[in-house]
């Protein structure tokens, strides 16, 4: 009996010795190369000019019928492929994208799973042959040194796991040590780790269109995170803020039902701080979008009247929720040539989670043809669990009102539901040419390629918590992190463009006349550095015409763009782009709390006149002060930031 029992775990090693395989695929240039190995585990690693970034981790899937996908999964024969192509983009930061990358399919009976190699980055999917259930997933990433990163914590104080699922998606990044995880939060991507030789490591996801959205954990202490899903809503209500969010009751025992497609798994990996700042990367891997005509979606610039609480001066009616209050926030978004004026919250009754019932301040078809008429169209604000309960009546109804779009806010969770509310919302505001906002949201992972007209989305720390944050945030350092953390997985609201700005010794809270932190500079380069196809003016009309330079300046700035360069930066400290559309080149650098000077190669932009804003000499003292001049482009500038700075310059078309 036992010479049986020794046979046959012979047998059953060589089996499983049988299954397994290694392969190696390389990056179009070489440098990069990730190992995959199959048998007892499915396991993949990634080295970088032969030094290691990410040691053997795991990846697997396990169905709600129990079966596993990826450990002990039998893979047919390794499908290879190169990809060199370029992809015309609707609304991005750059017209044309280049898409190179080597491939390693794995078939198996039931799956594939799929292995990019890009020159920046590394990916991998799962690929359903049908429509399956999924308890769980098992996604590591055990990094090859106890590296520094910046992490996004959810801000729920609760040790609670289960119940940070529920939270906004915004948060100032804390930045120490993988092995130093705070064991009683999860957070939320992208995470951007520190890794030796100056090379940087960014954790994403994309092609995110029916599953849930990844949160990392590190429970152990060492140095592996391990991906965390929320499970699919059981039981929910409709409560939480004003009646119109979708609360959470209770949930299944699976993460995602009947998925017919699983996202993608990305790491941006850059040499150089600045190229996180101007990856492509999540946007490359997303579906593209159909067949349909979006030449209709225009992106553009909006007045906003929440921030500024309505808050106008020198004019003959009371400001408020009214109809002479939006006449004239349509009147300066004319003279200033912005496309959108955003009615806010308030417009519609409050509590009542339906659209249809429009407070009676307001005569919204008279708006909408006023604006109309002046060349300015109206955007929306919606609660989620508002626009959720018949979204095409209301679509139909707004827009054959003339309504352009709509900014629709306290998603607050990403688990399968909302993903799909995503992707529905997306398609049905296209079918009525309409624009969505997605406020209260998840960052995005590909669904702006995907569906054109889903320009925005928050999960940021914006400037809106400047009406009530209190002197210990400092979100002008958050300002020269996120182009390489938050920003490389796609646009955010952060709703820029104070013009009443502020030192840090000088900032406060105040909720009806908020400041920013950092000065005038900083708030107009914002503009330049920031994505997002839908920009608001933050400040109140009142005060951007007390200010026709400035306002003037990120009136012209475009939202969309042909090329974006990168010129230089460093995560935390500074950053500075270039960016071009049509003939017209615009540049940005964004400042953190130590003054600097820099000097930007300009040589790739042609020769002649350029307007450019400068901190001021006191700008350290009174933030407001800025200087604009008219220069002769040379080959190279030399610039000065000051503390909490900016610099901001625009070509003048010949």
């Amino acid at each position: 009996m036992k010479r049986n029992f020794v046979w046959i775990v012979w047998l059953l090693c060589g089996l499983q010795a049988a299954m397994a395989k290694d392969f190696r695929v390389l990056s179009p240039d070489g440098r990069i190369a990730v190992s995959v190995q199959t048998g007892n585990r499915l396991t993949y690693s990634v080295e970088r000019d032969g030094k290691s970034l990410l040691e053997r981790s795991e990846i697997g899937l396990t169905l709600a019928d129990g079966t596993a996908w990826g450990a002990n999964s039998r893979f047919g024969k390794a499908v290879s492929r190169s990809v060199n192509t370029s992809h015309e983009a609707a609304v991005f930061k750059r017209k044309v994208v280049k898409d190179r990358y080597s491939e390693l399919t794995l078939p198996a009976r039931d799956f594939s799973v799929c292995f990019r190699v890009y020159d920046d980055g590394v990916a991998w999917r799962f690929v359903p042959k049908k429509p399956v259930t999924v308890k769980s997933e098992l996604a590591t990433f055990s990094f090859a040194g106890d590296w520094p990163a910046y992490i996004p914590y959810v801000r729920q104080n609760t040790k609670s796991l289960e119940s940070q699922f529920h939270n906004s998606f915004e948060a100032l990044y804390d930045h120490h040590e993988l092995s130093k995880w705070n064991k009683d939060r999860l957070a939320f991507l992208p995470i951007t780790v520190e890794a030796a030789d100056g090379v940087k490591l960014c954790v994403v996801e994309s092609d995110l269109l029916d599953y849930p959205g990844m949160f990392l954990y590190n429970g152990e202490g060492g140095r592996t995170l391990k991906g965390v899903f929320a499970p699919v809503p059981d039981k929910t209500h409709q409560g939480g803020y004003i009646n119109l969010q979708r609360v959470v009751d209770s949930r299944k025992d699976v993460i995602a039902e009947q998925t017919k497609q699983m996202p993608w798994r990305g790491i941006v990996i850059a040499a150089e701080d600045w190229q996180l700042a101007e990856s492509d990367f999540t946007w490359r891997l997303a579906t593209p979008h159909d067949s349909r005509d979006w030449s209709w979606v225009k992106p553009g610039k909006v007045a906003w009247d929440w921030w500024n609480n309505w808050n106008l001066y020198g004019v003959d009616c009371e400001a408020g929720i009214n109809n002479e209050t939006y006449k004239y926030f349509i009147d300066f978004a004319a003279s200033k040539g912005l496309e959108y004026v955003i009615l806010d919250d308030g417009w519609s009754v409050g509590k009542a989670a339906d659209l249809m019932q429009v407070v009676p301040e307001l005569d919204l078809p008279m708006l909408a043809k006023y604006a109309e008429k002046k060349g300015v169209g109206l955007i929306l604000w919606a609660g989620h669990m508002a626009f959720e309960r018949d979204m095409e009546a209301v679509c139909r109804h707004y827009s054959q009102m003339g309504i352009k779009g709509w900014k629709i806010d306290f998603m607050d969770y990403d688990d399968q539901q909302i993903i799909q509310f995503y992707r529905r919302a997306a398609d049905m505001a296209a079918k009525y040419h309409m624009l969505v906002d997605f406020h209260g949201a998840s960052k995005p992972a590909g669904l702006n390629r995907t569906y054109p007209n889903a320009l925005n989305f928050e999960g940021v720390f914006g400037l809106e918590n400047m009406k009530w944050a209190d002197s210990s945030i400092d979100l002008v350092t958050y300002d020269v992190t996120i182009p390489f953390v938050r920003l490389v997985a796609g646009p955010a609201d952060y709703t820029q463009g104070a013009m009443h700005n502020a030192t840090k010794q000088n900032y406060a809270p105040i909720w009806a006349e908020p400041m920013s932190q950092g000065t005038r500079c900083h708030q107009l380069a914002e503009y330049v550095i920031f994505d997002a196809p839908l920009t608001m003016l933050c400040d109140a009309p009142s005060n951007y015409l007390r200010e026709p330079e400035c306002t003037d300046f990120i009136a012209n700035v475009p939202t969309v763009w042909d090329e974006t360069i990168a010129l230089d930066g460093r995560i935390g400290e500074y950053v500075v782009l270039a960016r071009r559309r049509g003939n017209q080149w615009f540049v940005g650098a964004l400042n953190g709390w130590e003054a600097r000077g820099l000097t930007l190669d300009l040589s790739f932009i042609p020769k002649g006149q350029a307007v450019v804003f400068a901190d001021g000499v006191n700008a350290h003292r009174a933030a407001r002060d800025y200087r604009r001049t008219e220069v002769a482009l040379a080959d190279s500038m030399t610039i000065h930031l000051a503390p909490g700075g900016g610099w901001a310059m625009a070509t003048i078309a010949k």
